[in-house]
């Protein structure tokens, strides 16, 4: 399953082709390398690829899921960005002015809908409560919108990207 890795600021897509034992076969934004690691001290690795070497230092950042890469000359902030750190951040997406849908960032159930169609809605109302991975995210609107349409219903699966409700 491949993950996003947030590298300071540039974003990667790596993806664990296969492992055995210290050599592993990854893809990196789609480039193939193969290289063989191991842990030679207490969050210290050597990493050897393409007959180079390299030694890295992790160390745990402010969640699990935060690092600081230290190498010989530089050091790096990353972050893994997987299902579950992009449900958070979406969690608490609003709908802002040129948006003119709600859509579910990952596969979940609607909860509920709190409004019908036709309804006003006003700025930082809650129009539409989606669970997924055991949480619940509010779907809010920044300014006042209107209803057009509603697309699911209370206690509906959604897709990843679906709309579920059109605003005008």
């Amino acid at each position: 399953m491949p993950y996003e890795i947030k590298i300071n600021e540039h974003l990667a897509t790596v993806d664990l082709l296969s492992r055995e034992g210290s050599s592993y076969l990854i893809a990196i934004n789609n480039k193939v390398y193969e290289l063989d690691a191991i842990e030679v001290e207490r969050g210290v690795y050597s990493i050897l690829s393409d007959n180079r070497s390299f030694n890295i230092e992790l160390v745990a950042g402010k969640d699990s899921k935060s690092y600081i890469v230290n190498t010989q000359y530089d050091s790096f902030n990353v972050k893994i960005i997987d299902a579950e750190t992009k449900y958070q951040m979406n969690r608490r997406k609003d709908i802002g002015e040129d948006d003119n849908m709600i859509v579910s960032p990952m596969p979940g159930k609607v909860v509920r809908i709190l409004f019908k169609e036709g309804d006003k809605v006003k700025a930082g109302e809650t129009v539409i409560i989606v669970s997924a991975m055991k949480m619940e995210s509010e779907y809010k609107v920044k300014q006042d919108r209107t209803i057009k349409r509603i697309l699911v219903k209370e206690g509906d699966s959604v897709n990843s990207d679906q709309p579920m409700v059109i605003i005008e």
